[in-house]
């Protein structure tokens, strides 16, 4: 049963950042831009957030409160990621560029500038930004004793602020997209946004918001990865970016099948690191480096599943095409 309870606990903290990044994306291309910068925004995110983790822990701050430090963690990372996201915008919106050359570029720019920043505050060669220990949540917070539990186990294990902010996030995410008039508006800049347009939307505005909320959402999965991969930070964060993009698609662009498909991914990421302790799973003791073929098991997943799912796939029909407010 404990390793069940790992297993799930594992799976349920992996999979918050393929859901906040996911929905990030959705919120991007449902406004008409295509966003493959979701990984650079990740490191993005990710970097200043640690870095304010790192000065909060040397300052005392971060041990004497550890939930207030990581809360302005989340919102650092938030913030970082939706203005670095707005470079993406300003070249898709104003400019008119190819907007995945642009998203490339910007995740080509993320690791370089992680590295530069790094090494510049803590020495040339210190590529690592170690993730206080006081960041989770632990049974010591409740004021419960700690118990060899199965609920326990499940909660405790891998509990970070995170997770209970994703899943507000996502129930946010729902209204505002389907509830509210910006929702509305923002996906009709995606869909027909010359229709839009015609009724008095600003689609410009709206694609700058789309994109602004993207990188909001992006900044904070990649702090949220950082802290449920546990080595700190290293200026990347595993493709996840990309693999939230496969998430957003098998999800169909909507937040509720978003949730489902971040789980089934993340599952199949923590079977593969689990591999050697679920015990029905083969071992392939014959063949050689075989410890890497359960690690390749959530990308032929995500690979296979797109293959089966690509014809039911409805993206907005206006996404990657610049807006040209003279055409008709």
């Amino acid at each position: 049963m404990k390793i069940i309870a790992d297993i799930l606990s594992a799976t349920i903290v992996f999979a918050v950042p393929l859901l906040l990044v996911a929905l990030g994306g959705m919120f991007s291309e449902r406004s008409g831009v295509i966003n493959i910068a979701l990984e650079g925004i990740m490191v993005v995110g990710a970097l200043f957030s640690c870095l304010v983790l790192r000065a909060m822990d040397v300052s005392g701050f971060g041990p004497a409160h550890p939930q207030t430090a990581m809360l302005l963690a989340i919102l650092v990372a938030a913030l970082t990621g939706a203005v670095f996201s707005l470079l993406l915008a300003f070249a898709s919106v104003h400019l008119k560029a190819d907007q995945t050359i642009g998203g490339t570029a910007l995740n080509m720019l993320a690791p370089a500038l992680a590295i530069t920043v790094t090494w510049a505050i803590q020495g040339q060669g210190q590529t690592t930004i170690l993730i206080p220990t006081w960041v989770r949540i632990t049974q010591a917070n409740f004021g419960m004793e700690v118990q060899d539990t199965f609920l326990q186990n499940l909660v405790f294990k891998s509990f970070y602020l995170t997770t209970p902010l994703a899943i507000l996030l996502l129930v946010v995410a729902a209204i505002l997209l389907y509830k509210t008039r910006f929702g509305l508006r923002l996906r009709s800049c995606g869909e027909h946004p010359q229709a839009a347009d015609s009724v008095g939307i600003n689609v410009y505005r709206m694609r700058y918001a789309g994109v602004f909320i993207s990188g909001f959402l992006g900044g904070i999965g990649g702090l949220a990865y950082t802290v449920a991969a546990g080595s700190g930070f290293q200026s990347a964060v595993a493709g996840y970016g990309f693999l939230a993009l496969a998430v957003m698609i098998f999800g169909n662009w909507k937040p509720l099948n978003i949730l489902g498909a971040s789980l089934f991914f993340a599952l199949f990421k923590i079977i593969g690191s689990y591999s050697a302790s679920i015990p029905f799973l083969p071992n392939f003791q014959n063949v050689k480096s075989s410890e890497y073929i359960y690690l390749m098991l959530p990308y032929i997943v995500t690979m296979t599943v797109l293959v089966l799912t690509s014809r039911k796939s409805r993206a907005p029909k206006a996404e990657g095409i610049p807006y040209d407010k003279g055409q008709r």
